[in-house]
């Protein structure tokens, strides 16, 4: 390294900050927050269409055809024609209708505006008859990519890390309640996205302006449409106690259990992945049967009902948490099999989020351990979740703040026990993941 010739002055640190300091960024700002909100308007008018679906096709159909009530047998249908939509907009329509779940949850770049009518009719056919998965991936590309097509339409020689920004803050804004927080939805997205340094702040100021915007517009629409704001949310939260050496105990086992447990389902959903690809229609199809004859299984062993194990979990939180008193441990251990088995089906083929199973996951299997000694409620349901969390998505932080902030002030008595759990729980998944294979070097070619 040649060294600085004496006298010469020394050369200045390129000043991070300078595009913030710049016109074009008060442009960009403004920009995001423009966009914010017809983003939120449409990522609202997405989870009510969802939601509206779920109860027309399992609720709806089934009385208008005459039955009393929803048979048991009802998903096999319903999870046969999910399997068919979704394999024929993954095969026939532009792009593959989203990322694939069981490689994680995926923040890096948009999906280009041709590709967005694939990832709508395939989230809405995953989410809408019943696959397990959640709505915060299509949701987070939906956004991303509206927001990137919109600002060109508006500025046809949009640079590329303007684009950036404009893609996340649109994430942002179509993401911002649906977690309980616009504050957890972007700490999600940041620690998916892995920003850091100046680039996290030049990002980050946008994505919240756009995810604060949109938390009003979300707050707006559900007082006027009466359809609430579809934010995660608990009722009847047990009070917590104090950590003690007990709690600290159960937080190690927690963490262990759920690493392991979130490492099967993961590996099983990459096994399964490759060989549904190979024959997409039928295999798929085919999955989305498997996924009806185990909540079939489910409502046969419990007899609870067979909803329990389709769906994301995110409306069935709350209801589980309040009527916990009438399952008894083995329609838990049942519950958590089932659910466990048909999230790992999903991710292989369907096309959604991977946060909302593995937070329902994670409760039942806190709630079936809470039955035994030194193990209150409130602990073992957070820890459930947060563990569980960090073994599907890899994301500590987050997956400490989705266990505690769920809880309100009782999760600030229990996160303690969750760090514990989430750290266990995150080493024994890496552990447990074979290391990729390392891609071959080019040999040098001779002088």
């Amino acid at each position: 390294m040649s060294a600085r010739p004496a006298g010469a002055p020394a050369t200045a640190p390129a000043d991070p900050f300078a595009l913030v300091r710049t016109r074009g960024y008060l442009v960009l700002l403004a920009m995001t927050a423009v966009l914010g909100v017809p983003i939120s308007a449409m990522a609202f008018g997405f989870l009510a269409l969802v939601s509206e679906l779920q109860s027309l096709t399992y609720t709806d159909l089934p009385e208008a055809l005459g039955f009393d009530g929803t048979p048991d047998w009802w998903p096999l249908p319903l999870l046969a024609l999910c399997g068919l939509l979704v394999a024929l907009t993954i095969r026939y329509l532009p792009g593959i209708g989203g990322h694939k779940p069981a490689e994680g949850l995926n923040t890096s770049g948009v999906p280009s505006a041709v590709e967005l009518p694939g990832v709508l009719i395939a989230a809405l056919a995953t989410l809408g008859l019943g696959a397990v998965l959640g709505p915060e991936a299509p949701l987070i590309a939906l956004g991303g990519g509206l927001a990137v097509a919109a600002a060109r339409l508006a500025k046809r020689d949009l640079a590329p890390d303007a684009a950036a920004v404009v893609g996340v803050s649109g994430s942002f804004a179509a993401i911002s309640t649906l977690l309980g927080s616009p504050l957890l939805g972007a700490f999600l997205l940041m620690e998916a996205s892995g920003l850091a340094g100046a680039r996290l702040g030049m990002v980050l100021v946008p994505g919240l302006l756009a995810a604060g915007i949109g938390s009003l517009i979300f707050t707006g629409l559900g007082s006027w449409t009466g359809l609430g704001t579809y934010s995660l949310t608990l009722q009847g939260i047990p009070h917590a106690s104090a950590p003690d050496i007990a709690g600290f105990g159960w937080a190690l086992v927690i963490g262990v259990a759920a690493g392991v447990v979130g490492v099967g389902i993961r590996r099983s959903a990459l096994f399964l992945q490759p060989r549904v690809e190979r024959r997409m229609i039928p295999a798929t199809v085919l999955a989305g049967v498997v996924v009806g004859l185990l909540a079939l299984a489910y409502a046969e062993l419990t007899g609870k009902s067979a909803s329990e194990i389709l769906y994301s979990g995110q409306d069935a939180l709350s209801p589980l948490l309040d009527d916990r008193a009438q399952y008894s441990v083995g329609a838990l251990v049942v519950l958590v099999v089932c659910k466990s088995l048909a999230y790992g089906v999903s991710l292989s083929c369907f096309r959604g989020g991977p946060i909302f199973p593995s937070m329902f996951v994670g409760a039942a299997g806190g709630l079936a351990l809470s039955h035994l000694p030194g193990l209150p409620t409130a602990a073992a349901f957070a820890m459930g979740i947060g563990a569980m969390c960090v073994a599907m998505l890899g994301l500590p932080m987050t997956a400490v703040l989705l266990a505690t902030l769920l809880l309100g002030a009782d999760g600030l008595t229990v996160m303690p026990l969750v760090i514990v759990a989430v750290v266990v729980a995150y080493v024994v998944s890496l552990r447990l993941t074979p290391v990729p294979a390392a891609e071959p070097v080019p040999a040098a070619e001779p002088a």
